[in-house]
């Protein structure tokens, strides 16, 4: 019996050497590379790129196959002229000197600072709060029908904003025949001929046209948030109040980050269009911008380099935004665009 458990003993695991002799030939063997790995990816789920083709397109057309003209900056450029070619009158930094020699720069400048960043505190958070609040709605139909409610604006043009702005807010406006009618000044309230009055009219009716539509991303994010989170705070006795803080926003947070950056990166971007219609001799103290110079003193006035590099000086304050809200961002809360 011994010796039939010596001769047991002594006869090779054939299991265990088969084993090590797999793991060493796995061993031997290539890893698949980064880039093997990114091709079988391609291969299965390339097709899903073909959607974002149209918007390429679009964007390289329209957005950066421009760009070159931003040499305008460094030119005495007048309509007609080569941009590149061997007639281009370059100037270097004369443009750029001229437009900040003005002495209005400093208005134009500060004006474009406080609408934005007036615009950016009340309008940014007035989205989340919107979401926030609808997702907590649990009739269907009321939630629906708020939810059209807060969208119709969006689909108003500024011509007809600013229009019905002028009807109310007006002289002989809606609010100045109710203040003539309770014995208030004859000449009325006269808000659009008002420097003070620009600024909250124009942060009033933009946050009342867009917050309903730029709350759709965050009820989206708001969608995917796994039922059995809200019900466990239910059962540890969590109100609505305390469920939307502990569940909901951390829920959205990375949202919340990805589009501030994007809303600091374009802080200096007012546009002009609707500024321009709101635009009066009483409130040009206050309405006047960096985007209104470029277009009234640029574009129509003539001086196209100085108008371009008014711009180029907008679009570089912009990026440098970007980076800083991108950078502190990914520091304070790990979420980053890159």
């Amino acid at each position: 019996m011994s010796n039939d458990i010596l001769e047991l003993d002594s006869v090779p695991n054939l299991n265990q050497e088969n084993s090590q002799e797999d793991c060493n030939d796995l061993s031997m063997m290539p890893k698949a590379s980064k880039w093997d790995k990114w091709k079988a990816n391609f291969k299965k789920k390339g097709w899903i790129l073909l959607f974002i083709i149209p918007a390429l397109i679009y964007i390289i057309i329209f957005c950066y196959a421009p760009m070159y003209g931003i040499l305008v900056a460094f030119q005495d450029y007048i309509p007609g002229d080569n941009i590149i070619g061997s007639d281009t009158k370059w100037v270097g930094f004369e443009n750029f000197h001229t437009f900040f020699s003005n002495p209005n720069f400093g208005k134009y400048f500060l004006n474009t600072f406080l609408l934005c960043i007036l615009g950016f505190i009340v309008g940014f958070p007035l989205p989340i709060i919107v979401s926030l609040l609808l997702n907590s709605l649990t009739k269907k139909k009321a939630k629906k029908g708020f939810q059209i409610l807060y969208y119709a604006p969006h689909f108003i043009s500024l011509v007809v904003l600013v229009g019905m702005m002028k009807l109310i807010f007006g002289s002989d406006g809606l609010l100045d025949q109710i203040s003539i009618k309770l014995g208030g000044d004859v000449n009325g309230l006269q808000l659009f001929l008002n420097e003070s009055a620009f600024r909250p009219l124009f942060i009033f009716s933009g946050n009342w046209q867009d917050f309903g539509w730029s709350a759709i991303i965050y009820l989206a994010a708001l969608a995917g948030v796994d039922p059995t989170l809200h019900e466990a705070a239910k059962v540890d006795g969590a109100s609505r109040f305390r469920r939307i803080f502990s569940v909901d926003l951390p829920a959205i947070a990375p949202t919340i980050v990805m589009l501030m950056i994007l809303s600091v990166g374009n802080l200096m971007s007012c546009g002009y269009e609707k500024v321009l219609l709101m635009q009066t001799g009483g409130n040009i103290g206050t309405s006047e911008i960096l985007s209104t110079y470029v277009y009234t003193y640029g574009l129509l006035g003539g001086q196209y380099g100085v108008g371009t590099a008014a711009g180029l000086f907008n679009s570089v304050i912009n990026v440098a935004l970007l980076v800083i809200a991108n950078t502190v961002s990914k520091k304070l809360s790990n979420h980053s665009m890159w």
